[in-house]
């Protein structure tokens, strides 16, 4: 057991996970005093002695799983799924049994392999043990990223002998011909064999895959970030939003981060040579005394009106929460939801959490319909009405919204009185900028108010426009 828990503390530390030599001796320390019958409370004993931070906990609970779950359920799923796969009136039990007959009266011993006897009692046990082997054989633990996974697995099925195997298998079959087995059990047992056979592949696969999790799972955390994080909003699955709620979460604490250390320098102030000069005047020039221009920027605001009709709900919904998770930065925060009435949903945002905020003002807040036409001359026209005296030059306005206006009048003047008393107007766009100002776009006459307009269709995109809040 302690070489397992020392294989798998190199793992983590390949992860990035920081885990000690003492904190490995408590480890082992802490098993003596315990049963490892209990699967959980072995979990929370490791994940307690050899992690440090809560930012690590997701890294560690997923190779956990990967680690000491085995492989075992995985493979007996595939071949479960093969058995299934040959219809509703096979039954295995019984063509196992006429075959174990048959081969025990068969004149001579039948050569088989290990492989092709695993393949033929549909042993998971065995096909497991013999995968593994095949993996240290074909030295899998050197597998770096996921270009080698079909190379891996090509050579791990050589390893186990897959053709061959299919060779003793299809001799077998024209010897249990001769011993008297009828045709139907034969072609039965022949598509049986080669459901087998697929199923073993997709197993390989599979374990060179959890491998290569395993050994480089930092690379594949961030392959998959970077990954999700160029894939366009009109493409999410919803494996694709619960996973890009982990990532903007990320990114709105890295933003925090950098809001704070720009706080700090601002505190200390710039460096004042004149200051200085004049201050060491009595030293004869030599500066043992440094003075700093104290100068404190005020945190800016910010307003946000955003269109949460359909075609823009996923950019709505994640540019939403980056403004939850950064209330901290700015003096006040006021959010606004529209499709063509206006409605603030400010007091929604500060009294709920971030999930059930978000959830609320996609749908309205019960303050607007959410299910009419797209009207943005008509929510820009009641901001100016009854908002527009909030803003001041602290104050940055950030539209999300396509600008698909369905032909009403665009009210461009609206954004033009809110340019001239706001700090600056920034623009979010998911549509790119070669489709502004044609149909019912009317991208065109807004983008003349604007000081930034952007296209964003993803969360590479929308990161780089939050940045664009803070500087």
């Amino acid at each position: 057991m302690q070489r397992k828990i020392v294989e798998f503390t190199n793992i983590l530390r390949k992860a990035g996970v920081r885990v000690s030599v003492a904190e490995t001796i408590d480890s082992f320390l802490a098993l003596d005093e315990m049963s490892l019958d209990d699967r959980e409370l072995f979990k929370d004993a490791l994940r307690t002695t050899m992690v440090k931070h809560w930012d690590d906990i997701p890294a560690y609970d997923r190779l956990f799983d990967l680690f000491w779950s085995g492989f075992h359920d995985v493979l007996r799923d595939e071949l479960g799924q093969a058995v299934a796969g040959m219809g509703g009136d096979f039954d295995l039990d019984q063509l196992m049994q006429q075959l174990q007959e048959l081969l025990a009266n068969m004149d001579g011993d039948v050569d088989l392999s290990e492989l092709a006897r695993a393949m033929l009692s549909v042993d998971a046990n065995s096909l497991e043990q013999l995968i593994q082997q095949a993996g240290e054989e074909s030295g899998l633990d050197g597998i770096r990223n996921m270009l080698q996974i079909g190379f891996f697995s090509r050579r791990m099925l050589e390893q186990m002998g897959l053709e061959g195997a299919g060779e003793n298998l299809r001799d077998m079959m024209e010897q249990l011909r001769e011993a008297g087995m009828g045709e139907d059990d034969l072609a039965r047992l022949g598509d049986l064999m080669k459901a087998i056979q697929e199923a073993l592949r997709r197993s390989v696969r599979q374990y060179a895959e959890r491998e290569l999790d395993k050994q480089n799972h930092d690379y594949m955390e961030r392959f998959r970030r970077e990954s999700l994080q160029e894939k366009s909003f009109y493409n999410l699955t919803e494996d694709d939003l619960r996973k890009m709620r982990e990532v903007v979460d990320r990114l709105a604490q890295k933003l925090k981060n950098i809001v704070s250390i720009r706080r700090k320098r601002q505190r200390k102030g710039k460096f004042d040579l004149k200051g200085t000069m004049r201050r060491n005047m009595a030293h004869g020039g030599v500066p043992f005394e440094l003075i700093f221009r104290q100068r404190r920027k005020d945190r800016p605001k910010l307003v946000v009106l955003c269109d949460i009709s359909s075609s823009v709900s996923n950019v709505s919904r994640f540019f939403l929460q980056f403004i939850h998770s950064l209330q901290e930065c700015f003096t006040k925060i006021r959010t606004f939801v529209f499709v063509a009435e206006l409605g603030e949903v400010t007091e929604i945002f500060r009294n709920n959490d971030i999930y059930t905020a978000i959830d609320q003002a996609l749908d309205g807040g019960d303050v607007i319909n959410p299910y009419t036409r797209s009207n943005f001359g008509m929510a820009f026209n009641v901001f100016w009405r009854d908002h527009l005296a909030s803003l001041d030059n602290r104050t940055t306005v950030v539209i999300i919204g396509d600008a698909r206006n369905n032909y009403n009048d665009p009210r461009a003047w609206c954004l033009r009185d809110m340019q001239s008393k706001a700090k600056n107007v920034i623009w979010i766009n998911p549509e790119a900028p070669g489709a502004w100002g044609f149909g019912d776009s009317v991208m065109d006459r807004y983008v003349t108010y604007t000081d930034v307009a952007e296209e964003c269709r993803n969360l590479k995109q929308l990161s780089r426009m939050v940045d664009t809040l803070i500087l």
